[in-house]
């Protein structure tokens, strides 16, 4: 389902594209490939800091749901918190719902009362609901108590950050995903220099790819320190 609303998913925002860490264990129930079949949960709550990869997993999942014809919808409230809450009404006919950036409504009582009656609704229907928020359930500042308890109902996970190893790993396969080869020296060597958010080193991909394609010049290590001035 596409919503008018200017919202797509990013075409990198899959589970092959994801290095999961120490997040194998919720992957491993999230991606509808690996759960058992029969045994997929109804409902996430999955929370971290920006760039652990939260909205990836919740984009993951719409374009999971679009391969397997299922009809599905990706809500960002940072960029949709100013529309009105009436936004969730008749999304319980959806196969999926996911829901993300919750604590930019936490305290507005018309959208805690909305989400409140989504997810009863949902509950009825049988649509899957995935949410995606900054905080657990009860330190994001929900002012209606019933809210709080259906926040918890099914399965929380904190989206645990990459180590060192892993970043270089993500690093690697995104390069790959664009045309280019990136060694581990390389994938090292960009993280020692740059901030090491995942935000900021796809970011430096992102240039990168860019000065590349403009130059038509591989990745080599005086290159990077040209194009990013190291």
């Amino acid at each position: 389902m596409q919503l008018p609303l200017g919202i797509r998913l990013r075409d990198e925002a899959t589970f092959d594209n994801f290095v999961a860490g120490d997040n194998g264990a919720l992957m491993a129930m999230l991606d509808p490939r690996l759960a058992k079949r029969g045994e997929q949960e109804p409902l996430f709550y999955l929370y971290g800091n920006p760039g652990v990869g939260v909205s990836h997993l919740l984009e993951a999942a719409c374009h999971q749901a679009d391969q397997a014809a299922q009809s599905s919808v990706y809500l960002p409230l940072l960029e949709l918190g100013d529309y009105p809450a009436s936004l969730l009404e008749g999304l319980e006919n959806l196969d999926l719902v996911c829901i993300d950036d919750l604590q930019q409504v936490a305290g507005s009582m018309a959208w805690e009362e909305g989400l409140f009656h989504l997810f009863n609704r949902v509950r009825d229907s049988g649509t899957r609901l995935l949410l995606g928020s900054r905080q657990t359930p009860a330190n994001m500042g929900v002012q209606l108590p019933d809210l709080v308890s259906r926040l918890g109902w099914g399965l929380v996970f904190q989206v645990q950050p990459l180590d060192d190893e892993h970043k270089c790993e993500a690093l690697i396969l995104r390069a790959r995903n664009r045309g280019l080869e990136m060694s581990d020296e390389l994938a090292r060597y960009i993280l020692s220099r740059s901030e090491r958010g995942m935000g900021a080193l796809f970011g430096v991909l992102e240039q990168l790819d860019s000065a590349s394609l403009r130059d038509k010049r591989r990745l080599t290590l005086p290159f990077i320190k040209q194009v990013m001035g190291w």
